[in-house]
Order: structure tokens, then sequence, then C-alpha cells
């Protein structure tokens, strides 16, 4: 019954399908975080997408995202372990994928130096200005009146 799994055509097809992902990262991450607004993961920014298209479309268009952000994640944790991008490919399938606490998550993996560092190197190298990345408005912290907390032009809002 289990015969199928320790034959060597599916082996050789996982080894064609490593290989074929591995190729398809290289291409596609670069390709994906250099098209991102630098406002994407500035929570200021509403995230808006297919706007005032048919709702049918909407929900069909959201399901298939879904999927290929999970495939993304899915592959972006096995390349953490194999060759590849693992960070960057689980951060692109997080961007794509529907969540409560998306962005809070996202900001999170894109605040890590080395990744944002990484991005926005890849995003000058294709003249993309860098990506811009605002707290959350409960997780910032909010200046108190006074002489030692504001900036000095608006030092005449004090007390």
């Amino acid at each position: 019954m289990w015969d199928w799994l320790y034959s060597s055509s599916l082996a050789w097809w996982l080894f064609v399908l490593s290989i074929v992902t591995f190729a398809g990262s290289l291409i596609a991450i670069p390709w994906i975080l250099v098209r991102l607004p630098p406002h994407y993961f500035d929570e200021r920014q509403p995230r808006i997408w297919l706007k005032g298209r048919h709702p049918a479309l909407r929900c069909l268009a959201i399901g298939l995202i879904n999927v290929l952000g999970v495939l993304f994640i899915l592959a972006g944790i096995a390349m953490l372990v194999l060759p590849g991008q693992g960070m960057l490919t689980m951060l692109v399938g997080l961007s794509l994928v529907e969540f409560p606490g998306k962005r809070a998550l996202e900001r999170k993996i894109i605040s890590i130096p080395l990744v944002y560092q990484t991005i926005n190197g890849l995003r000058a190298r294709f003249g993309q200005p860098s990506l811009v990345i605002y707290p959350h408005c409960d997780l910032a912290e909010v200046p108190t009146v006074g002489d030692d907390t504001l900036p000095p032009n608006d030092k005449s809002l004090g007390a």
C-alpha cells in the first residue's frame, strides 16, 4: 500500500519540484518585493484591493491569493532548511494571505534588520525607494507635552 512512497519516480518528481520552486523563488520573490509600494508596510495607508469590482470576482480573487500565499509560506518554511530565501518567501506569503493580525506580523518580520536591509538593498538596485515602516498606533510611543519630549517646533503646544 505504501510502496508508492518509496518509489524512485516519487523521489525524482520531488527533486524536480524542489529545483523548480528554488528557481521560481529566485525570480518571483525579488520581482514581488521590488514592485511593492514604498508604503505597503505603513499602517497609516489603507490596503484596498479590487475595490469597486463585483463581489464574486473579489471573493474568487481573494481565495486564489490566499491559496498562493499559503503555498509561499509553506515553501518559505521548507527553505529555512533547504536552499532558498526562506524569510523573504514567508514574508511574501504573509503579505498575500488575509487573517487577523496580519499587518502586525508583517511589521514584526520586516523590522528584523537583516530582512529590512536585504529588501531595501534589492529595491535600491532596481531604483525603487526604501520601504516605510510605521508602527501601529497601539505600539507607538505617544509623546507627552513638556519641554523635554516635544520637538523644537512643537514647544508652543506645551503647558
